[in-house]
Parts: C-alpha cells; structure tokens; sequence
C-alpha cells in the first residue's frame, strides 16, 4: 500500500511539474511572440503618463501583440528619438511637433492625453497678480524660449498691457515653489501636478490661464507621438499601440485612485498624496468634452499654428493634416 501510494504521489508529483514547464514555455513563448516597442517619456513619470502604465501593468499592451518598454528621454529628448527611429513612440506636444514639422522632421500626433490645455501662469497670491495686465511691473521665471514671451504678450494684449514692462528671467532647473520664495513673482505651471501640489502644501496661488485669454492657445499638451515611418510601415503596430494606450487612459478617467496605485507602483519615489491628488484632478480632463480619449481637431491644429506665425514662432510651410492623425483610435 505505501508503495502504490509512493508511486502515485510520485506519478502526481511529476504531472505537476511537467505542467508547471509546459506552462512556463507557454508563457516563454507568448513573451517571444509579442512585438518589442519603446515608448519613451518627455519628462519623469507623472499623471499624463498613467495611462500607459496601467496598459502595461494591467496586460493591456499584451493583448494587442505588444512589449513595451516606457523609458526616460535622456538628453536626447523624446522628440528627437521618435523622430530617428531609436524609440517608436513618445510624449510630446502639439507645439513641439508644430516646430519639428515645419523644419521637415516628421514627427505625427497620435492622439491626444489631455483634451485641453491645463497649463497657465501661476503665483502666490501675495503677488496679487490675477489678471496679465497685473503682469506689469513684475517678473516672470522660465526655462528661456522665445514662446513664452510671445505667450505673456498674446495674453497681456488682451487687457492693453505691455510686455516690456515685465522683466522675464530664467531660472533654469529651480521649480515653481523655491523661485517665488526669492526674486520670482509669477511662472507657467501645469496646475494639474503644480497647482495640485500647491493646494497640498496650502500655498494658496493664483492662475492666470491661457484658454481663458485665446482660444488658439487651447492646444493640445501632451500627445503621444510616433513618425511616419512608423505609420507607412508598421500600421498594425501603431494601432495596437494606440488601442491600448487608450484603455490604460480609460482606465484611469474611471478609477483615478486604483491608477494612482499602478503609476506609484512603477515610481515609487513620487510623492503618493500628489500622484492621488493629481489623478483624481486630471482624470475628468483627458477626455473632456471630446468624443473618445486621444480625439483631435484639425481646428486646433490650424488655432496654434497660425498664432504661431503671427507670433513669428514659426518659419516654413505648415500643413497641419499631416501632424495629427485620428485614424489610429478605437472607433
């Protein structure tokens, strides 16, 4: 009797296993048989960028045939490694690709992350700045592009304010916080990380935003992007991308709090009350009043474009049906 128990514990034993390696081979070769892609950051991770971790953490880039790898951009920058080639996807914005595209680099917008533009001007109250025409007499701290003097300007024109009488500096990696704390009065801010944080840390701030002021600076920011050549030769690929960055977004605007989690999980250094925070804020705006998630408008396109060249932010022809392209969404 212990004998014949002895062989079948054994006899199980060694199904088992050989279940066990056939499900690990199994398991071997749907990871082979998947397509290895790149999709790389235009910043360190935050709450744009949850949507592609949940389709990652959540099997959604598997079921469409796809591995993928969601990298930092290095010194590079996104833009220039979605453009050569050396990483398929990306993280841009609308205004980036306007530039590239007049210059011939053919970077295309896949679909849009947010719907509108969240981004504004933002100071601490004390500053008592709440309109551009109390942009006067102030000083505003950037990175040092030609834009962001062409944005305050656009907006000041609004109220009858003149640009010259602001002082505008660049304060290089020095963030919103610690530059209003010395000879900074205002900055541009996205207040769906910024102006969240500000609100945890009980700064109160103002915000001066730039949809309030012109509709042609209601752009799209960020997109994720891809190149042309990836769009002639591997359509498939840009569609499975797509579709699945789409129900890693869907997924977030559903279950802010659970999306939060995937994106802390993969960078576990971010501070968690912001990343919650921040999710629960932005999960209503990445599809907004739009039809689907990642939906563009050529009207949108044409807006900024043509601001842009009135602005002489732009030199070259620019045909803004070859930047965006909706065909890749579900339909």
């Amino acid at each position: 009797m212990k004998k014949w128990l002895a062989l079948v514990l054994t006899a199980s034993l060694l199904t088992g296993c050989s279940g066990n390696m056939a499900s690990k081979e199994k398991e071997d070769k749907d990871i082979k048989d998947l397509e290895k892609v790149s999709v790389v950051l235009d910043w360190t991770p935050n709450t744009n960028h949850t949507g592609l971790y949940v389709a990652k953490e959540k099997g959604f880039f598997e079921e469409e045939g796809l591995d993928v790898e969601i990298i930092m951009p290095g010194e590079a920058g996104a833009d220039q490694l979605v453009a050569s080639g050396k990483s398929q996807f990306g993280v841009s914005y609308q205004e980036s690709i306007t530039q590239a595209r007049v210059q011939g680099v053919p970077l295309v917008s896949v679909a849009a992350v947010i719907q509108h533009n969240t981004s504004g001007f933002a100071s601490p109250v004390a500053k008592n700045i709440a309109s551009p025409k109390d942009f006067e007499g102030k000083t505003y701290g950037g990175w040092g592009s030609p834009v962001e003097k062409a944005v305050i300007e656009s907006i000041m024109k609004t109220e009858n304010a003149d640009v010259n009488k602001v002082d505008i500096v660049s304060t290089g990696d020095s963030d919103f916080f610690t530059s209003v704390k010395r000879d900074i009065d205002f900055a541009w801010i996205y207040y769906g990380w910024t102006g969240v944080e500000a609100e945890l840390r009980n700064e109160k701030i103002n915000m001066v935003y730039l949809t309030d002021y012109s509709d042609k600076l209601d752009y799209y920011t960020p997109v994720l992007a891809t190149n042309e050549k990836m769009i002639k030769d591997n359509p498939d690929t840009v569609e499975a991308f797509v579709h699945a960055a789409s129900k890693g977004y869907q997924f977030a605007i559903e279950n802010p709090s659970e999306a939060a989690d995937i994106l802390l999980k993969s960078a576990p250094d971010l501070d968690a009350d912001l990343v919650k925070k921040s999710q629960e804020w932005l999960a209503p705006k990445y599809q907004d009043d739009a039809s689907r998630w990642g939906e563009q408008k050529l009207d949108v396109w044409k807006n900024y474009a043509e601001w842009m060249t009135e602005n002489q932010l732009l030199e070259g022809e620019f045909d803004p049906e070859k930047a965006f392209t909706n065909e890749f969404l579900p339909k």
